[in-house]
């Protein structure tokens, strides 16, 4: 019998990936989406059912994950993510899923001094609670970030409120995969944190590099507090954009994510983000994409 699995954020970076592989691989897929729009008609057209709906509306999340084996859970940096992910865990546990995968974040810890972090290590625990089948995910930052600074590197500088930490860059596509991977094959993988990474560490001055390189165009980075960097976004000064997945920005800009911002600056440079490990390879069968593989691959849009 074909399983059913639920997918939030179904239009963002690891989202729409995860809906690809898990249909790939001969599975039904319901994608949960905020509103019917041009991505949600080419996940309609690639072959997933979609269910509109709010993840803080517990009627509508009880509703999308009747029938469903399994299920991506994934909440922007903004309020809510409590409320949502307590709906999440009661109505997974209410409908019987089996497998449920949540996109945490590296910083997620007890004490982490970024709310929003904070509330991710908050919002594990109360998956913990629930009993539900859960594995907890936990990203180094994205690869994707170098495609929300299109503007940025128009001017030759990219302005970021990091210092010379390093991080590991891993693509949406390898996290997806092991998404994928992880609900498809449940039972090795419950109760599992597992922290992902690239394949090789960076500073934000060697990424800058990476990318004049791809682009022939000389970029420098240059590092700037979080609230300076929003002071310079109210004068109409780039600064990153919003970008296509639900993890970081908001077209608001609002104080949650400036103050996250701030803080996992602060972490990187204190060695959170650093690391390496095999585990996207070990759980998706394939090695994750190198940083200059993945700037290659999105070099026009980098140029755009």
């Amino acid at each position: 019998m074909t399983k059913r699995y639920l997918v939030t954020g179904p239009t963002g970076s690891t989202g729409s990936k995860t809906v690809k592989f898990l249909l790939a691989a001969g599975a039904e897929v319901r994608a949960y989406v905020h509103r019917q729009d041009e991505r949600s008609a080419a996940l309609s057209a690639m072959g997933a059912e979609l269910v509109t709906g709010d993840l803080l509306d517990f009627e509508a999340v009880r509703s999308a994950l009747e029938g469903t084996a399994g299920a991506y859970f994934v909440y922007p940096i903004k309020p809510g993510i409590l409320q949502a992910t307590a709906y999440f865990a009661q109505a997974a546990k209410e409908a019987g899923v089996s497998a449920v995968v949540n996109m945490s974040q590296i910083s997620a810890r007890r004490e982490a001094t970024s709310h929003a972090a904070q509330d991710h290590w908050i919002a594990e625990q109360i998956f913990n609670w629930s009993g539900i089948p859960i594995t907890h995910l936990r990203p180094t930052l994205f690869a994707e970030w170098a495609l929300y600074w299109t503007d940025q590197i128009k001017t030759g500088t990219l302005r970021l409120p990091f210092g010379t930490g390093k991080h590991a860059p891993i693509a949406a596509e390898d996290q997806a995969r092991v998404i994928a991977n992880i609900l498809l094959t449940p039972e090795e993988h419950k109760g599992k944190v597992y922290p992902l990474y690239g394949e090789k560490e960076y500073t934000f001055a060697e990424i800058a590099a990476e990318i004049s390189k791809v682009t022939s165009h000389p970029l420098v980075y240059e590092q700037i507090d979080a609230w300076d960097l929003k002071k310079l976004a109210a004068k109409g000064v780039p600064v990153p954009e919003e970008p296509a997945d639900i993890h970081l920005w908001r077209t608001h800009h609002t104080d949650t994510v400036w103050q996250h911002f701030q803080e996992i600056a602060k972490d990187h440079q204190n060695g959170v983000f650093a690391g390496t490990n095999d585990l996207v390879e070990k759980i998706s069968g394939k090695r994750p994409t190198s940083l200059p593989e993945f700037l290659q691959a999105n070099r026009r849009a980098l140029l755009v």
